[in-house]
């Protein structure tokens, strides 16, 4: 396999970048115009003197804005462990570099415009979750690389990568034919621990790869688009490796896979709607069968409520596996907030045990230490919730759970009769980690760490864990209603789902917001503030005081009910994404 250089010099002059190779034995810089924005190949001798350097981690790829071209390079990483001997890195400091000497070809608006999308892309590259390995493939599982041909295993990072995972794909089109490039993969979550049960070390990773396809923030993905890739797309694959053996079991969720939409509209929780269009099943047959050929069999878990505004979700996705009539497809309902109700969190091992002998006969990925296959995954489980975060995680560390007690005890570390919960230092470690990862899913998804982590973290319920759920919520209802279109048009813009026109017309940001987005809240702040003015400032007589009370917050109460009945005029919308996209 072609490896990705470890260090590399960013040479600086007005005319051009140059990208220097510092490792050993390397002498490749890629010279990238600064004007015509050509690239080529040379040697260091053509750097000049005069060049301004630094040193650099990475490239991330190139982005055209309404200045030109801009370079994106990474300025520096850490180190987060290893996986099988490759060092795996987090990029944590990143440099958007114009190849324009100055703005000042920009007029004003245009120039407002470009910092609006420069701090797009900042809000996506601050945005945690960045890893990277330059020897190794992160973006497939340990089974796939098992299974692939002597061709395969020759191709570069960049051309073997699951494209699924790749989140600067988009901004690598330009140089994905030079081979000084680095391959960046999102990773929403990466834990490497040694470990050690019964004085016995081994390491146990979890490392969950969110899709860059149908990607975006919580209330404005849903569903699946027309090429059949669900919102909110995970794989999540937890690594065991001890004495030379590996074992891994993956699992994945996504966004119950059909069209539907839940768009915010300052209502706490916004009704979910169905799509009235004749094609679901047409999505939902591509999304299947995609996920057959990659995983094999497929048990459903669908978590949501089947009451209120989520029946009609469950009630669709499951007439519509129905209708696939899949021999392969296998869908378990299993209403999470019920069955759990009044803190009765051990009731969730009645799902653990349902779908045992189901895990059983998926079985999981296993080498041994003379480097045979002994086992092999052959079905997984898709879990979903309506975000497919909180109910969703909570699930997927159960199951886990019970793959890896098989495994442990298969190689040898945990002796017969043993349990992997009575190991106190290891189960600690364990259940950190799932929460940590449901946290970073979360973060990227609704803008805040996830809900039920106590749970996770110490396996019950707790009433501090209650009280951060409500503040995690509080916070989500925020930023879904006024930030996510922001969010949503950085994410858009990054992925390359909205590209910047190279000519000077007006971009979508120059849309202008209705009247009543700036009247009607100002006249209900007036009127609210009226109304306890006239609390606190008693007229002559009791009845005059109440006169003006109910005036004002009659106005102030007709105010908010207006405000509320044109709710997603008032809400932060994308502007970058055409209306038939976010429908």
């Amino acid at each position: 396999m072609a490896t990705a250089y470890e260090r590399y010099n960013l040479h600086t002059t007005p005319e051009k970048f140059f990208i220097e190779a510092c490792d050993e034995g390397a002498d490749a810089v890629l010279a990238i115009d600064r004007v015509s924005n050509e690239m080529t190949l040379t040697g260091k001798k053509d750097v000049p003197p005069s060049a301004v350097t630094k040193p650099i981690c990475g490239i991330m790829g190139t982005i055209r804005l309404v200045a030109g071209m801009y370079l994106i390079v990474i300025t520096r990483k850490r180190n987060v462990g290893s996986l099988l001997g490759h060092a795996v890195w987090k990029a944590v400091d990143f440099d958007v570099i114009s190849y324009k000497k100055t703005v000042l070809h920009l007029s004003e608006i245009q120039s407002q415009e470009n910092k609006t999308f420069l701090s797009m892309l900042n809000n996506v590259l601050t945005t945690d979750g960045f890893y990277f390995c330059t020897d190794f493939d992160l973006t497939h599982t340990l089974q796939r690389l098992a299974n692939t041909s002597p061709d395969f295993q020759e191709m570069s990072l960049f051309e073997r990568a699951d494209q699924r995972f790749v989140w600067n794909g988009n901004l690598l089109r330009e140089l994905a034919g030079q081979p000084e490039v680095r391959l960046l993969t999102v990773v929403s979550h990466a834990w490497m621990f040694p470990c050690r049960i019964n004085g016995k070390i081994f390491e146990w990773i979890l490392i969950s790869r969110r899709s860059c396809f149908r990607a975006g923030v919580r209330y404005y993905v849903r569903g699946i688009d027309s090429e059949g890739h669900a919102a909110n797309f995970v794989e999540t694959e937890q690594i065991v490796l001890y004495e030379g053996a590996k074992a891994s079991f993956v699992q994945t969720r996504g966004s119950m896979p059909f069209y539907w939409s839940q768009r915010p509209n300052l209502k706490y929780k916004p009704k979910p709607i169905i799509s009235k269009t004749p094609s679901h099943m047409d999505g939902f047959q591509r999304h299947f069968d995609s996920q057959l050929l990659i995983y094999g069999k497929q048990t459903i878990l669908n978590l949501v409520n089947q009451k209120g505004s989520e029946k009609p979700l469950e009630q669709a996705f499951a007439k519509m596996v129905t209708g696939m009539n899949n021999g392969m497809l296998n869908y378990i309902a299993f209403d999470f907030h019920k069955e759990c109700s009044h803190m009765r969190w051990d009731r969730l091992q009645i799902l653990v045990d349902t779908v045992a002998e189901t895990q059983d006969e998926y079985n999981y990925f296993m080498v041994n230490s003379e480097g045979k296959a002994v086992a092999q995954q052959r079905g997984v489980f898709r879990s979903n919730c309506m975000d497919c975060l909180d109910r969703t995680n909570v699930i997927q560390s159960l199951l886990a759970r019970r793959s890896l007690q098989s495994q442990l005890q298969r190689m040898g570390v945990l002796n017969v009769g043993q349990r992997i919960e009575e190991q106190a230092e290891f189960e600690k470690i364990y259940k950190n980690a799932w929460a940590d990862n449901a946290n970073a899913c979360a973060v990227q998804y609704a803008g805040t760490g996830a809900l039920k982590t106590d749970f996770t973290r110490t396996g019950k319920r707790t009433r501090w864990g209650l009280l951060m759920d409500g503040w995690n919520s509080m916070i989500r209802y925020y930023k879904n209603n006024f930030s996510d279109g922001f969010r949503q048009d950085s994410i858009d813009l990054f992925l390359g789902n909205f590209a910047v026109d190279e000519s000077d017309g007006p971009t979508p940001l120059r849309v202008q917001k209705d009247w009543k987005f700036l009247t009607l809240p100002i006249i209900m702040l007036v009127a609210f503030s009226m109304c306890i003015v006239c609390l606190l400032m008693a007229g002559d007589t009791w009845t005059e005081t109440l006169a003006y009370v109910m005036f004002w917050g009659a106005a102030s109460a007709i105010t908010a009910t207006i405000i509320l009945f044109n709710g997603q005029d008032f809400v932060d919308a994308p502007k970058l994404v055409h209306k038939e996209k976010m429908d």
